[in-house]
């Protein structure tokens, strides 16, 4: 079995180059997402603790089982910890024995980035050149480089509660070649973008995106680390747009539709992302549509992001074999994993025959 750390995970997107990676890796979620009824599919189940919420995402087809575990506890970064941490693992369907095991903090960044920016490139006008950033924290350098492979970006404003993090955004991004506008508040940022990216990670019913704000032909990505409780648009702005979403039932739980009842929100939805991306329903049809992405982050695209990665790390040989599956002569002798090299070991004993009397 292979095991991607965060250094081979680096490695990884250096070899193959960042842009390439994320180029394959929207092409790797288009690609699965348009074969969206031959996979399993449940929202995650979600444990919600002090301060946080813990979660697993898994989904399967025929051949390959996926699953992330992720968190989310918004309070971290106050004790210099992420936000956000993940892990992943990729299994056979056939046999249940896992191919790789990963890192998946970096990769659900780029995953993120990755389905929005495929998202956008459906959804978004075709000359939109403006990219809104609402919230500058871990996500948002990945997803303005990404946008920019399906846009031709060329300014981005940005906006954060934070400081230090638009200082750190402005300092990661400054190589590339965009214009770069802090602004002192989400209004301001918002102010003449085609692109609206808002990824906060405050758990509340929270308008960090007014009505009054949203002009026509926009696009808006509502990403967030979304759950029960947490929403960023404006309630009255759903009914404007048009609405998309990745799996309606997890959406309702988590996502900005969550404040609608059921009938509501099957009225507002639009549709479901597979549909848009395979043809079934048109993305943007006008310049003068506002169209949302509700995206909530869905465990197929972790599923395409673990399978890229995999196959990856076979194709540069990056990554370390690990033996995390006993390898037995009798596949039901376990216990030989513990006595094959002297089952006489007093380590062993339980006890002796004169004892067990």
């Amino acid at each position: 079995m292979k095991v991607i750390s965060v250094e081979n995970l680096s490695q990884l997107v250096k070899r193959h180059t960042l842009k390439q990676f994320l180029l394959d890796l929207m092409a790797t979620v288009k690609s699965d997402f348009v074969r969206w009824q031959e996979f399993d599919k449940i929202p995650r189940p979600a444990f919600h603790v002090p301060d946080g919420v813990i979660e697993l995402m898994p989904t399967a087809d025929k051949e390959l089982f996926a699953y992330k575990y992720v968190n989310g506890h918004p309070k971290n970064p106050l004790e210099n910890k992420q936000t956000i941490i993940a892990t992943g693992q990729l299994s056979k369907v056939s046999d249940g024995h896992p191919l790789l095991i990963s890192e998946m903090t970096v990769l659900t960044g780029l995953r993120t980035a990755a389905t929005s920016a495929l998202a956008t490139d459906f959804l978004a006008r075709e000359d939109a050149k403006t990219l809104a950033l609402i919230g500058t924290g871990a996500q948002s350098d990945f997803q303005a480089l990404a946008t920019s492979l399906v846009r031709d970006i060329k300014t981005i404003r940005y906006h954060d509660i934070d400081p230090k993090a638009m200082e750190r955004f402005y300092k990661n991004m400054s190589v590339y070649d965009f214009e770069l506008v802090p602004c002192s508040s989400n209004e301001e940022a918002v102010k003449g973008a085609d692109i609206i990216t808002v990824c906060t990670a405050c758990k509340a019913h929270a308008k960090v995106i007014e009505n009054a704000w949203v002009k026509e032909g926009v696009h808006i990505n509502g990403l967030g680390g979304d759950c029960p409780g947490k929403t960023e648009l404006e309630h009255s702005i759903l009914p404007r747009a048009k609405v998309v979403v990745e799996f309606f039932e997890q959406s309702f739980i988590e996502g900005e539709i969550q404040t609608l009842t059921e009938e509501e929100a099957q009225k507002i939805v639009y549709a479901e992302l597979w549909q848009v991306l395979n043809g079934d329903k048109k993305g943007r049809v006008s310049d003068e549509e506002i169209t949302i992405f509700d995206s909530v982050g869905f465990a197929l695209e972790d599923f395409s992001a673990l399978k890229l990665t995999y196959e990856l790390s076979q194709k540069y040989d990056i990554g370390t074999g690990l033996n995390m599956i006993p390898t037995l002569s009798d596949p039901k002798d376990l216990f030989s994993v513990l006595n094959h090299a002297n089952p006489k070991d007093p380590a062993l004993a339980i006890q002796s025959k004169e004892e067990a009397l």
